[in-house]
């Protein structure tokens, strides 16, 4: 009963107060939506980012052999390491951590398809590779499978551009024959295109893979140029390394704390580096959009002082009848927390079509598209909890304290 009389009184003080009301409700569903979207655009661009990042691979370390740095059981410094495919079996074995692993051959070779033939990067790898890469194939295709490596076989499966270049975009090739430096192979499948802003030897869409005991067999080669590994999940990439250059440096005799002896790209510890970016990035856009809220809130506070003088002989009399102060303040309060709600939640529902109708606009290529996280709502809704009691709880107390001899004669 006592909800109902608070309600209807608030639905007259809004009666009397329509434009102000109306001015500072639009001030705090700009004020949310502004922070909601904002936050989502940084957290839109950090998912963006991320998934173009791991187009490179998810979790890989790419090593490449160095010259050792120091002296190591009576061995000078300055000797070359070069590993094997045998190395790559060996850490596969010995490491924990490890889910897959290859060697990376690699050389430009001549691709040609009837009378279209240009030069590309060519890489010889084991079956596995494509799993650490994030390789995979389009429709009615492979990629290089166990049978192709232990046999040699001569197929190849092509990047998308390969692929659009040589018989035209869309077009698939499985069953085609090409040849690579002069030598027959058959298409066996296409990478399905993906998003990728990181590479060391180009963007993968632009290469040709083969097993790499084919390519061996091709160009005479028993080294080669890198190794790729993937870092099973929940493992310490650092640990992983560690044991890797402990391995290794117990294979060729250098120092496991010699960190030039071996040349490593950790993308783990990459995506570590450049995470907290992003976070103060969508941290400053979260500031921005609470400046905006904080606006609405003063709004509101306004709003409440202007209810409690409207209002003072009528709180005169209920203070003379006897409520309490923690009555007069309830209610106004209240009164505070229902106009922040409102504009709160109608500002909610304006991000959730913002965050809709966005990716309709084909812009995510450039800036990711906006994602609402619930941590964003959580603080949010927790701000203009927070405003909307701190808007009514100074009027209120205000009101609270008045003496009701003086209110009546007002």
């Amino acid at each position: 009963m006592r909800l109902l009389i608070v309600l209807k009184q608030f639905l007259q003080d809004i009666r009397k107060q329509k434009l102000r009301t109306f001015l500072t409700t639009f001030g705090i569903i700009w004020g949310t939506a502004a922070t909601i979207i904002l936050v989502a655009f940084g957290e839109g661009l950090y998912k963006y980012q991320q998934k173009r990042f791991h187009g490179l691979g998810d979790r890989i370390t790419i090593i490449w052999s160095g010259r050792t740095s120091r002296p190591y059981n009576g061995l000078p410094k300055n000797r070359r390491i070069r590993f094997t495919d045998e190395d790559v079996d060996m850490l596969k074995r010995e490491v924990h951590g490890i889910s897959v692993a290859s060697p990376e051959y690699s050389r430009s070779a001549s691709i040609t398809y009837k009378r279209k033939t240009f030069n590309q990067d060519l890489l010889g790898i084991y079956p596995e590779w494509g799993i650490a890469r994030n390789i995979i194939p389009e429709a009615g295709g492979r990629f290089i499978d166990e049978i192709d490596q232990e046999y040699r076989k001569r197929v190849v499966f092509l990047g998308t551009k390969v692929r659009d270049n040589l018989f035209g975009e869309g077009v698939n090739p499985v069953g085609e024959y090409v040849t690579i430096k002069g030598v027959p192979f058959l298409v066996i499948g296409v990478m399905k295109d993906k998003s990728q802003n990181s590479s060391y030897s180009g963007r993968d869409r632009h290469k040709m893979f083969v097993a790499s005991t084919t390519f061996q067999t091709m160009f005479d080669r028993r080294y080669p140029n890198n190794m790729v590994y993937q870092v099973a999940e929940g493992v310490s990439s650092g640990a992983v390394l560690k044991k890797v250059y402990s391995s290794l440096g117990r294979k060729y005799k250098f120092d496991p704390d010699d960190e030039e002896a071996l040349m490593v790209w950790d993308t783990v510890k990459s995506e570590e580096q450049w995470k907290p970016f992003f976070e103060g990035f969508k941290l400053f856009l979260g500031i921005i959009g609470v400046f905006t809220l904080i606006v609405g809130g003063i709004g509101t506070a306004n709003i409440m002082y202007v209810v409690v003088k409207e209002r003072t002989r009528e709180i005169g009399v209920k203070i003379a009848l006897g409520a309490t102060r923690a009555h007069i303040m309830g209610q106004i309060i209240f009164e505070s927390l229902l106009i922040t709600a409102a504009g709160g939640t109608l500002g909610f529902f304006v991000a959730k079509f913002f965050e809709f109708i966005f990716p309709k606009f084909g812009l995510g290529e450039y800036v990711g598209d906006p994602i609402i996280a619930a941590d964003a709502v959580i603080v949010t809704i927790s701000i203009i909890g927070g405003m909307g009691f701190l808007a009514g709880f100074f009027p209120a107390r205000r009101a609270s304290r008045l003496n009701p001899v003086e209110a009546l004669r007002l």
